[in-house]
């Protein structure tokens, strides 16, 4: 009978890690084989260099101008560890999370490195601005120097402490030395802290309330793999909820006709 239970629970444990990935996979294909997701991108770059462009040279000369970018899913494309995880039938862990960082392999998002070279040269300053934890400092300055990016270095590159998650304190620090003129970012929590560990209703309140903010100062990256948004879905308990109850919350969440 112990066997007989073990055995169940280990087959109920694979069929959950199936639904799982199942709900991955489409997410995924888009980002890798959708010609709409590269125009999209292409689309927020545009919209950064046209705001970019408006900005009066002598601006330039006369102040320190600065972009905050988030790294994941804004420059890099981690795209490659969500497929590898669906075609091994595997979960997500901090052990191939940190697996994948240190091949130092992930490609550019397209458009990002035309556009962050062209600020660049304009005379801003790139801060890449991420929640990377910070034992893997080495391997993303090696991941952004093989792809040519601008500012690569240990000065520009400010990832997660042990003390906070949020990105606001590394977003002040740079503000106390730059005019921030350009956030870029998948996840709202990339461009304020009003956005961390809100409600579906609470984050729309808030997105409304900035909608001018939006193609201008906030440029926004499509990724519909993870997020806050995903989060959200669950009340950010998603480690304490089972699949079911994961699920029955997500049809919850639709509206139909």
């Amino acid at each position: 009978m112990k066997f007989m239970f073990a055995g169940i629970c280990l087959l109920l444990s694979l069929v959950v890690n199936a639904q799982e990935q199942s709900l991955k996979i489409f997410p995924v294909l888009y980002q890798q084989t959708a010609a709409e997701y590269r125009a999209l991108c292409y689309q927020a770059f545009n919209m950064a260099t046209l705001r970019l462009n408006e900005i009066p040279k002598k601006k330039f000369r006369k102040q320190k101008l600065a972009i905050i970018t988030d790294l994941d899913e804004t420059v890099l494309d981690n795209s490659y560890v969500e497929a590898q995880l669906i075609r091994d039938g595997k979960e997500y862990s901090n052990a191939t999370w940190k697996n994948w960082m240190d091949k130092a392999d992930a490609t550019a998002v397209p458009g990002a490195v035309d556009f962050f070279k062209a600020a660049k040269q304009k005379g801003a300053t790139i801060f890449y601005i991420s929640n990377r934890d910070s034992s893997a400092l080495q391997t993303t300055l090696a991941n952004l120097v093989k792809l040519g990016l601008p500012d690569a270095d240990l000065a520009h590159i400010m990832l997660q402490g042990k003390s906070t998650a949020s990105k606001e304190p590394r977003r002040q620090a740079v503000a106390s030395q730059y005019n921030v003129i350009m956030l870029l970012g998948d996840n709202l929590i990339d461009f304020m802290n009003v956005f961390e560990k809100g409600s579906v209703d609470e984050r729309f309140a808030q997105t409304d309330q900035r909608k001018e903010e939006w193609g201008k100062k906030f440029i926004v990256l499509p990724n519909s793999i993870y997020g806050e948004w995903e989060n959200a879905l669950y009340n950010y308990e998603r480690g304490k909820l089972t699949e079911a109850q994961r699920d029955a919350m997500r049809k919850a969440l639709l509206k139909g006709y």
